[in-house]
């Protein structure tokens, strides 16, 4: 998962290309032990 930002301890990743997982691009927001994924209206 490529890293787009990394900032106060989180760590944002987009995924726009994964056909093993994830079909739709989508973001994931990493913050110690909490995650987030947020998709994008197609």
């Amino acid at each position: 998962m490529p890293v787009i930002s990394m900032f106060y301890g989180i760590i944002i990743q987009l995924l726009f290309f994964d056909n093993r997982e994830h079909k739709p691009p989508h973001i994931h927001a990493k913050y110690g032990e909490f995650a987030a994924a947020f998709d994008f209206p197609v």
